[in-house]
């Protein structure tokens, strides 16, 4: 079966496909939805991933424009003293030495291969013809190493199409790999931030390491797609059951669980915004 003509590549889907083909193959190429919690214990899973969106509802809020007294978090439960510490650490230590012009929840695509790769950046702070920062905000109960997350497949997919499709934001010169810096903001730990940089070289590799998997993808039959072979992996898939992994979802904070890619949350950005109180702002 192949994929959908109006399939795109993301850096979710790749790292699907590079952490376990098969899940790649039910979530994106069979559609799979499958009855099973990600993490337990599921119902604080399901508010830790309410919260992560609330928090990445109001730093785009914020970097909008819109007034720091419309976006304070509710009070009351534990949940929102979370949040609230969340947002009294981006209010107190946001990341530093970000240029003026910034693109909140920006998306940027180009083609791979018979598809589309597309990237939805967090926040993209540009001084033109200097430097490009690219902003993710991460919610996770851990903050990862640097090791980890440079070999992630969002740092190669973000630092890669910001310098191959970002010509309109740097007064339509191509973005110079070095003028790229990714930076990962924790919520758990917001006075250090991760800053990654990119060179002409990493580019170059992330470009090919990119379209040949995309190809090796497009040319897997139905039986191309193995289950992954490490099993930690399958602790944090609604597919276990079904794959014969085990029917226990993995325990939220667990030892090595950042190193696994404990779940974080996706946000739906058209579905989630207020476009009422955006179309107030002035530009």
């Amino acid at each position: 079966m192949a994929l959908p003509l109006d399939f795109q590549f993301s850096q979710a889907s790749l790292q699907d496909y590079v952490e376990c083909p098969r899940r790649f193959q039910l979530r994106y190429q069979l559609r799979l939805d499958w009855p099973a919690p990600e993490a337990e214990p599921a119902d604080e899973h399901e508010q830790h991933m309410r919260d992560g969106e609330a928090f990445h509802r109001l730093v785009h809020q914020h970097r909008l424009g819109i007034p720091l007294e419309t976006l304070q978090p509710e009070a009351g439960d534990e949940s929102a003293s979370l949040l609230a510490d969340w947002w009294a650490g981006y209010l107190a230590a946001p990341p530093p030495d970000l240029p003026e012009v910034q693109y909140p929840e920006l998306s940027l695509s180009l083609p791979l291969g018979e598809h589309r790769l597309v990237a939805k950046f967090d926040l993209v702070a540009i001084d033109p013809g200097r430097k490009v920062v690219i902003v993710d905000w991460k919610t996770s109960r851990h903050r990862s190493s640097t090791s980890f997350l440079a070999a992630r497949l969002q740092t190669r997919v973000y630092r890669y199409v910001l310098s191959q499709a970002g010509a309109h934001l740097n007064d339509g010169a191509p973005v110079a790999p070095e003028q790229i810096r990714m930076v990962y903001w924790f919520a758990v730990d917001p006075e250090h931030p991760e800053s990654l940089l990119y060179d002409s070289r990493q580019r170059d590799a992330d470009g090919r390491y990119l379209e040949g998997l995309a190809a090796r993808i497009v040319a897997s039959g139905d039986d191309d797609f193995p289950k992954t072979d490490d099993v930690r992996r399958c602790r944090f898939c609604p597919y276990r059951s079904l794959c014969d992994r085990g029917v226990e979802a993995g325990q939220l904070g667990e030892d090595g669980a950042e190193e696994v890619d404990e779940p974080e949350p996706e946000f739906d950005w058209e579905q989630g915004l207020d476009f009422e109180q955006i179309a107030e702002i002035a530009f």
